[in-house]
């Protein structure tokens, strides 16, 4: 059995942490999963992958379960790049692609995540866990956390789009809205530490949900043959998700994968503002396309460059944004 994890690292100041033991911050700063990398370009070759399932588990030599620890899974597939040629033409662009996360389980990229906190906290025993979240996290959390056999309490804004509150409440989590913003939910689940005696899976608070979030960017290398896009733009909540493919882009040129001379220029994507998509109830693609058409338009991005939008949950979650009033027909 095999894990090519070597240690865990402070972003603040490159404090090195044991990696077979449970970690969250220090000074309040995240902690980066560091592998053997040397050791992965020797044992991982791209050929290997022809013969592997097409799940996020594919590229394990890269994340901390190696072949060692057995995955938390709900069955989480590759998701497809899609090409967009009608929009790619409303836009001047030559061409377009849309990564579509919705087709994960829990239909958002959250399941990335959670599978990997989830499978790393079954690995250490943890036995409860609780997040703040005013989206698809807590949905996500709660069906890992019930296909673990794990305890989940998620505190949420009651202004929380209803699907992400009754599909909690559906998989089983101990769910509690909120008369406040996301930051008074952190706060809750920070003071209940002690007395509840669960881990916090709040964004950047734990190791691991980034190493999931990662997924997502070596499945784009590979779907594009190695060769990176030069523009993607990502709907940014928590941020997790840019980190995670940067970090996985920068380990695929350590150990001599990528075919592109540089990396992309990723753009991150929210609301007026800054406010957290989620809690804004913005689908949040939309605002990945308009976000695009200016960019176009300014010049930012040459209608010749390959540009990869990320699709990172399904419409039908939020019901608040898409309902309208459909026609009845008169049978009689």
């Amino acid at each position: 059995m095999v894990r090519y994890v070597s240690f865990l690292e402070s972003a603040l100041d490159q404090t090195k942490f044991d990696a077979d033991s449970i970690q969250t911050m220090h000074q309040d700063r995240p902690l980066w999963v560091r592998y053997h990398l040397e050791r992965v370009r020797l044992s991982f070759e791209k050929s290997s992958l022809k013969e592997r399932q097409q799940d996020l588990w594919r590229y394990r030599e890269l994340l901390p379960v190696g072949s060692a620890i057995q995955p938390v899974s709900l069955g989480e597939r590759m998701t497809p790049l899609l090409s967009c040629p009608q929009i790619a033409q409303q836009l001047g662009l030559e061409g377009l692609l849309v990564k579509d996360e919705s087709q994960l389980p829990g239909g958002s990229f959250k399941s990335r995540g959670m599978a990997m906190a989830i499978t790393m906290a079954k690995h250490f025993g943890i036995r409860r866990v609780a997040l703040p979240t005013a989206g698809n996290a807590g949905g996500a959390a709660a069906a890992y956390a019930a296909r673990a056999g794990i305890e989940c309490f998620v505190f949420m804004p009651k202004d929380t789009p209803i699907v992400n509150q009754y599909e909690c409440q559906l998989f089983g989590a101990k769910v509690f809205l909120v008369d406040g913003l996301i930051n008074d939910c952190g706060k809750i689940v920070r003071q209940g530490m002690q007395e509840m005696n669960w881990f916090d899976l709040s964004t950047l608070k734990e190791p691991y949900r980034i190493e999931g979030k990662k997924t997502m960017g070596l499945e784009l290398a590979e779907q594009l043959d190695w060769k990176l896009p030069d523009a993607i733009l990502y709907p940014t909540g928590g941020g997790t998700g840019l980190i995670g493919m940067w970090k996985a882009f920068e380990e695929l040129r350590s150990i001599g994968w990528l075919n592109s001379p540089r990396l992309p220029r990723m753009y991150s994507v929210q609301s007026d503002g800054c406010a957290p998509i989620a809690s804004a109830f913005c689908p949040e693609t939309a605002c990945c396309f308009a976000a695009l058409e200016q960019l176009v338009s300014q010049g930012e991005i040459q209608t010749s460059e390959q540009v990869v939008v990320f699709n990172t949950g399904a419409a039908q979650k939020y019901i608040e944004v898409i309902a309208s009033d459909l026609p009845v027909f008169d049978a009689t």
